[in-house]
C-alpha cells in the first residue's frame, strides 16, 4: 500500500496513479465515500471488539485465580471449556477452547496399513467401511483431511492386527499444534425458557 502525501485535488487509484479528483465519475467518488464511511465504522467497532474480548477473558482469569486460591491449587493452569452462569439462572457465559490439530507423517503409514487389509480382504470387505476409508484420507483444497472422519475410523472394531497397528499410528500421528479460546454470551427469559444467544463475532478480533 503506497502511504505517500496525495496532493490537494488529486485522488489515487487502484494501480497508484495520481488522477485528478475532477476527472473521476460522480458515481466512483460516491462509491468511494460510501465505502471508507462504512470501513470507518467497521474499524472503530473491531477496536472495540478486541477490548471487550481482552477485558472478558482478564475477567475470566481473575475469577478463575480466585478460584485456585480458595482451593488451593499451587500450580498448573486450567484447561477446557467453562460455563459461567448469572446468580438467578438467566444469562450465561461460555468459555472454550478449540484446540488446532494436524496430523503427522504417521497417518500416511496408517493408510498403507488399512490399504493392505481392505486388499487382503477383497470381496470379503465390507462397502460401508471402503467408503469410510476412502472418507477419512480424502484431502480438502488445503490440502487437509477431515479429522471426523480419521477418528470415526478409531471406533470401528476389527480384529486384525494391522488394523490395530494403523489405528495406533493415527493416534500417534495426531499433533497439537496450537489452541484459541472462544466467549460466547447466552440470554433467557426465565430458568425454564430457551436460551437465545447474543450475538457478538469475536473470533477474528
Amino acid at each position: 500500500m503506497n502511504t505517500a502525501a496525495v496532493p490537494e485535488g488529486y485522488r489515487r487509484d487502484s494501480k497508484e496513479r495520481l488522477v485528478p479528483a475532477h476527472m473521476i465519475r460522480p458515481t466512483d467518488l460516491l462509491e468511494d465515500q460510501l465505502v471508507e464511511k462504512m470501513m470507518g465504522y467497521a474499524d472503530e467497532l473491531s477496536s472495540q471488539i478486541s477490548r471487550f474480548k481482552a477485558h472478558c477473558f482478564s475477567d475470566v482469569g481473575a475469577f478463575i485465580d480466585l478460584l485456585k486460591e480458595k482451593y488451593q491449587l499451587a500450580r498448573g493452569g486450567v484447561k477446557g471449556n467453562m460455563t459461567f452462569t448469572a446468580y438467578d439462572g438467566c444469562s450465561k457465559v461460555q468459555v472454550a477452547i478449540a484446540e488446532n490439530m494436524v496430523f503427522g507423517p504417521e497417518l500416511q503409514i496408517a493408510k498403507g496399513l488399512i490399504d493392505e487389509c481392505i486388499v487382503d480382504w477383497a470381496e470379503g470387505a465390507d462397502a460401508n467401511l471402503r467408503v469410510l476409508v476412502d472418507h477419512a484420507f480424502k484431502t480438502d483444497q488445503e490440502g487437509q483431511v477431515s479429522r471426523e472422519a480419521v477418528f470415526a475410523l478409531r471406533r470401528v472394531e476389527i480384529q486384525d492386527d494391522r488394523w490395530k497397528r494403523a489405528m495406533e499410528a493415527v493416534g500417534d500421528s495426531i499433533r497439537i499444534v496450537g489452541s484459541k479460546a472462544y466467549i460466547r454470551f447466552y440470554r433467557r427469559t426465565s430458568p425454564t425458557a430457551r436460551w437465545d444467544a447474543i450475538t457478538i463475532d469475536m473470533a477474528g478480533a
